[in-house]
């Protein structure tokens, strides 16, 4: 099979098309014959060499898509369309950035659904960590204003549109005011620039604060977040956009606001499951939600791929068909 290989940690430039061996399938394990993946942030971070405990050579890819080639314990049949991500995938064994892959079954998820693979290849890890984050973390109800920092994302894109689907009042920060009519049509109600500080530009819309918040710059931008929120408000962090994982200086009894709540969202396969995984491709195909895929790249492209999501250039999620 051709797989692109990460030999060593370094610049997009490291990433080798190989010729490789199918991966052999061991038991609770099937062998995935991928059609498309999403690129993810955090891809760039062990290729770069954050991830812990992350030993290369190593095939990345924190999900895919794609069709079941092989299932010993006969759980599918060859050609059940099934999404794989995180549990490991791309860090602890060989991943998504390849024609096939060995996946445990855990992780995996059948559906069914006629979209082009290049759209089906955005969703896995984009709507586990939005779907996870507002209605389990943020916990969001109708009604409730949310502000999402890092709002051109491909998470906060989609967050915008799934909190709008909840029937909640949106405000979406980017950096670039080029960008600000692209959240706007995106389904925003307001845009705020984001210098660093939105908080007093937020208090002058929402004097008492909004009642929730989606960080996804992370520890570079939190202290502001947290002005941002109302009497038991909650902010909660998913991203780390901003490129800084841990905080210099942070006082709990001084920058988390009284009565305020702080919380994170890693989540995983577990937070997922198959019928919330179909519903979602279901409204996806009803034209309901727009996965704003902003560029779509070939495998012998990756390089490429990795170099674009580097540059922040991206509107949307970044996908990889083969």
């Amino acid at each position: 099979m051709k797989a692109a290989v990460t030999p060593k940690a370094g610049s997009p430039e490291v990433i080798e098309i190989q010729e490789k061996p199918k991966p052999e399938v061991k038991q609770g394990w099937i062998l995935i014959r991928i059609k498309a993946f999403g690129i993810n942030r955090s891809e760039i971070f062990t290729r770069q060499g954050h991830s812990p405990n992350v030993k290369f050579p190593r095939i990345q890819g924190i999900e895919c898509v794609g069709e079941v080639e092989e299932d010993a314990s006969g759980t599918y049949q060859k050609g059940q369309k099934v999404a794989a991500l995180m549990g490991g995938m791309g860090r602890d064994f060989d991943g998504g950035y390849a024609e096939y892959a060995a996946i445990p079954l855990e992780i995996t998820f059948p559906f069914e659904s006629d979209l082009p693979w290049n759209v089906l290849g955005a969703i896995p890890e984009m709507f586990q960590t939005v779907s996870g984050s507002l209605t389990q973390a943020l916990e969001v109800e109708k009604g409730e204003t949310l502000l999402i920092r890092g709002g051109t994302s491909s998470i906060g894109m989609l967050a915008c549109q799934l909190a709008k689907h909840y029937g909640l009042t949106v405000i979406a920060t980017t950096r670039n005011p080029d960008k600000a009519q692209h959240l706007k049509a995106n389904g925003a109600d307001y845009v705020l620039i984001d210098d660093g500080e939105v908080s007093s530009k937020l208090k002058n819309l929402f004097p008492e604060g909004v009642d929730k918040v989606l960080e996804l710059i992370g520890t570079v931008t939190l202290k502001d977040s947290l002005k941002c929120i109302r009497i038991k408000g909650v902010v909660c962090m998913t991203g780390i956009l901003g490129n800084e994982w841990t905080m210099k200086e942070f006082t709990p009894m001084g920058d988390i606001p009284s009565l305020g709540r702080l919380t994170i969202y890693g989540g995983d396969a577990g937070n997922l499951n198959k019928d919330l995984l179909q519903d979602f491709i279901n409204t996806v195909a009803k034209g309901e939600i727009n996965l704003n895929i902003d560029k779509v790249f070939k495998l012998d492209e990756i390089v490429a791929a990795h170099t674009y999501m580097e540059s922040n250039q991206a509107k949307g999620k970044i996908v990889v068909e083969i």
